[in-house]
């Protein structure tokens, strides 16, 4: 079967590699989209910090059950997503609940091979049926689910005035599931092209570039205030930083990016706030549950999301662009 690989840094490989072997327990699935994301970006630009190279990327799947056993709930032909992150089961976030944060997690794609190829096997609870969504709604299950799992973590409510730093897939679905919650949604970016198309196509209103007039914005729009709830979505370091400075008092800053880089904050400024810092790690069949259902229900308006589009094998040549041009790119799916 074909699959395209990150050897090292900024250097795919389309290869050829033998089928997997489905061990019992696990369902081999025929994959048919594989969703782009920021960490497919960053493994190809090398600034991915869990990655070891070669790495077969790919974690956003959707495709088809072309083999499980006997006994499983799951039918041949039948159409699912993937849970992309394995957990140990028996570490103490297992024990309590949150495999999203195992201390053994195997991410797919990431720590082991992805889906970027034409079958892969998985255990079966990471297998999740979505029928009645298209191959491409299967495949944007995973990302929107970061976002309703970092609208979870922060305990958005109605009364809350969010702000969501980063217009990328992320997000952009950060925005969505905190409007979905009641929250008075405001999403910033230096790309004016991503707010554009966010406000005119995804429905989100209220959008600003980052500027030397953002700060006074910003305080305005919160009567002086600021935020009751700010997301980092940015994967900058700067970015986050400068977000401490967004969170109202008794407020709360969720972190959704993952950077390198060592962060640092004004102590006082945190303390006099009260704020609460909150991780916000992958995330959970609660998650894709969620995300399922608001996709069927027409919540999401999925038919704007996806942007481009073109075979996997075209990869190697088109990531190039994808990364120069990401002001027009929301979200890529490929194709099988």
């Amino acid at each position: 079967m074909k699959a395209v690989i990150c050897e090292k840094p900024y250097a795919l490989e389309i290869t050829e590699r033998p089928l997997p072997v489905r061990a019992s327990g696990d369902v081999m699935i025929r994959i048919d989209r594989i969703g782009l994301c920021g960490t497919d970006y960053h493994i190809f630009a090398g600034n991915q910090p869990f990655l070891a190279y070669p790495r077969v990327m790919g974690h956003e799947l959707s495709g088809h059950v072309a083999e499980a056993d006997a006994d499983s709930p799951l039918t041949v032909g039948a159409r699912v997503t993937i849970n992309p992150y394995l957990p140990c089961g028996t570490c103490i976030a297992c024990r309590k609940a949150r495999p999203n944060c195992c201390v053994n997690i195997r991410v797919l794609g990431v720590h082991i091979d992805g889906g970027m190829t034409e079958f892969v096997c998985v255990p079966e609870a990471a297998v999740i049926p979505v029928e009645g969504l298209t191959p491409d709604q299967a495949a944007m299950v995973e990302f929107l689910s970061i976002g309703a799992h970092a609208v979870r973590r922060g305990a958005t409510g109605p009364s809350d005035r969010a702000l969501v730093v980063g217009a990328g897939p992320i997000g952009v679905g950060v925005a969505l599931f905190a409007a979905m919650a009641g929250a008075e949604v405001t999403l910033i970016d230096t790309s004016a092209a991503r707010l554009d198309y966010a406000r005119d196509f995804v429905g989100i209103p209220h959008t600003a570039v980052v500027s030397d007039d953002l700060d006074a914005y910003l305080k305005r729009r919160t009567d002086g205030d600021y935020f009751d709830i700010v997301f980092d979505c940015t994967g900058s370091a700067r970015a986050i930083e400068k977000g401490f400075s967004y969170v109202a008092h008794g407020g709360r800053y969720v972190l959704v990016s993952v950077v390198k880089d060592t962060l640092s904050f004004a102590d006082p400024e945190f303390h006099k706030r009260e704020m609460q810092l909150i991780g916000s790690r992958n995330a959970t069949a609660e998650d894709f549950r969620h995300v399922i259902d608001s996709i069927r229900s027409g919540a999401i308006p999925t038919d704007v999301l996806k942007t481009q589009g073109f075979p996997m094998l075209d990869l190697p040549d088109r990531i190039g662009d994808l990364i120069a041009d990401q002001g027009k790119v929301l979200k890529a799916i490929v194709t099988l």
